[in-house]
């Protein structure tokens, strides 16, 4: 039963969407960030998600195991279950750290279960979800100790290395969450070692697999993004190993300095929507984790107030050890340094912070800091499960379902049906969900995103008079808060279809009018089919 809410293009186009296109043969829409001129994406870790999960479904279709495996369902739900599997790989953490920050482990596992950032953000295909599950494995890695306590795991640092590099070619904002975990398990490894040897044995692990990792991630994308296949490595190979390097070094693709690049250009930044710089500490942070943000601010003014002036930074950052009486301050420093660094950026998304629900739960389930507001805590989760799982954007993806249905329905002629679909004031409409192949020129796509009404009845009017085949039908979707827009138009439409429900904040509903009788036409997404006889 998938979630019906839409809550970002990213959650289809950084990896779904892109994915079919290249292994289901699908018609689809690449993103600038998976274009060969400047890729800002690695191609690994969708390969690793839908890729496998589209392979499979199309395995199964091609050995007759499941004639009719690929629809716009299992197209939506199968990465979707992975990823929900990969979810309780946050559980697992909860499980192992908690008793490491002195955490209660069964509060802890409730506040993450019952978190709608959980249920709703992590078994969702974005690329956050990816950092969040290698930030909780690295907080893992760098706690696990021995049962004495007295040394770190010997097994922890090539691990340590390849999942930090993994997690900067996701996303390179991962260093932010890296850091405060690199640096508590360096102070581990220096204060339990006695041998300087053994020190710098652990760093150049460390170092030598994250090396390694990088190298597969920079060869992988390298032969996606170019022309480089091992039919062009043995044709140069004939020449020396000079001019093979060379060929290589060329064609080299490191799509995390191609994302970095495009993102510390403000004006690039402010393509995408500029936001104060308090916008992580005073909204986001809020609206994803609610009383437990406002806890743990008010918890760090109080502990920076009470120890600032007795110990040195350093001090204070052995302070979070096992068996010391205080063990929070090191997990609030795990929560809110990445949350600073990501503040420094001016577009700021509520998304971005997701990874950040481990440190919070474990440290919100110590002194039994959230008990006493379990009640808003139920109930806040209630409801952003509720607005972000079904409410927001919730009529497009069911809008895609019934099209898909549509345009693969038995023709009742041997002529083929052309179908124009016009969205407009919604989310980008994820074109793999249609289920249409490549050699499939019958059926447009046109994304008026958020044109105003002077442009939006331009093209209507422009689709309409086009309107020349027999069997040619042109669809316009659009919200029911701007529904009003169409009867503007000049033109005819018939067969409208009403997908409830549907909330976008981008045309909010009018207050007055849910107030009335008429407040589902608010809260729908409209199927308008034009009119070819008028």
């Amino acid at each position: 039963l998938p979630q019906s809410g839409y809550l970002h293009p990213d959650e289809f186009f950084q990896a779904p969407e892109v994915m079919a296109g290249d292994i289901l043969n699908l018609q689809v829409f690449y993103p600038w960030e998976f274009l060969s001129s400047f890729p800002c994406r690695t191609v690994v870790f969708p390969l690793m998600t839908s890729g496998v999960t589209y392979w499979a479904i199309k395995s199964l279709q091609q050995l007759d195991l499941c004639s009719s495996c690929i629809n716009s369902y299992t197209l939506l739900v199968s990465p979707r279950l992975l990823f929900t599997i990969f979810s309780f790989l946050l559980d697992y953490s909860v499980y192992r750290l908690a008793p490491f920050w002195e955490a209660d482990l069964w509060k802890a596992l409730v506040l993450l279960a019952g978190s709608y950032v959980t249920l709703v953000f992590y078994t969702r295909t974005f690329t956050n979800t990816l950092e969040g599950l290698l930030f909780a494995l690295l907080m893992v890695l760098v706690s696990s100790r021995k049962s004495n306590g007295s040394s770190v795991e010997p097994t922890s640092s090539p691990l340590i290395g390849v999942i930090t590099t993994a997690g900067f070619f996701n996303r390179p904002t991962f260093l932010a969450f890296a850091l405060m975990p690199l640096l508590y398990w360096a102070r581990l490894i220096v204060d339990s070692q006695r041998s300087i040897k053994t020190v710098i044995n652990h760093f150049l692990k460390l170092i030598l697999c994250a090396c390694f990792t990088a190298i597969v991630f920079i060869t992988a994308d390298t032969f996606y993004f170019t022309s480089v296949s091992l039919d062009n490595l043995y044709s140069i190979n004939k020449g020396s190993l000079f001019d093979v390097i060379a060929q290589l070094h060329e064609k080299m693709v490191v799509t995390p300095l191609n994302f970095l690049s495009y993102n510390l250009n403000p004006h690039n930044l402010a393509l995408h929507g500029s936001h104060p710089r308090v916008t992580h500490f005073t909204v986001n942070g809020i609206m994803l984790f609610g009383i437990l943000h406002v806890l743990a601010i008010g918890a760090g003014f109080k502990m920076l107030k009470k120890y600032v002036q007795q110990f040195t930074r350093v001090k204070l950052f052995y302070r979070g050890l096992p068996g010391h009486s205080e063990g929070n301050p090191t997990l609030l420093l795990f929560y809110f340094v990445p949350l600073a660094f990501l503040s420094l950026f001016s577009h700021q998304e509520p998304r971005f912070l997701i990874p950040l629900i481990l440190p919070l739960v474990l440290f919100s389930a110590s002194r039994d800091r959230a008990v006493k507001w379990k009640h808003l805590v139920i109930i806040f989760n209630l409801l952003g499960a509720f607005l972000f799982g079904c409410l927001h954007q919730g009529g497009l993806i069911p809008c895609l379902f019934h099209l898909e249905q549509l345009i693969h329905s038995p023709a009742p002629s041997n002529h083929p049906r052309h179908y124009t679909l016009l969205f407009a004031h919604t989310y980008m409409p994820p074109r793999f969900l249609l289920n249409i192949k490549k050699t499939d020129v019958h059926v447009q796509v046109i994304d008026m995103a958020g044109s105003g009404e002077e442009t939006l009845c331009q093209t209507i009017e422009q689709q309409a008079s086009n309107f020349t085949c027999s069997d040619c039908h042109i669809f316009v979707i659009i919200p029911g808060t701007v529904r009003a827009i169409i009867a503007k138009c000049g033109v005819s439409f018939k067969n409208e279809t009403v997908i409830f429900p549907h909330l976008s904040m981008e045309d909010p509903p009018q207050v007055s009018i849910l107030s009335s009788g008429n407040w589902r036409s608010q809260l729908g997404l409209y199927i308008i089919q034009l009119d070819r006889d008028q």
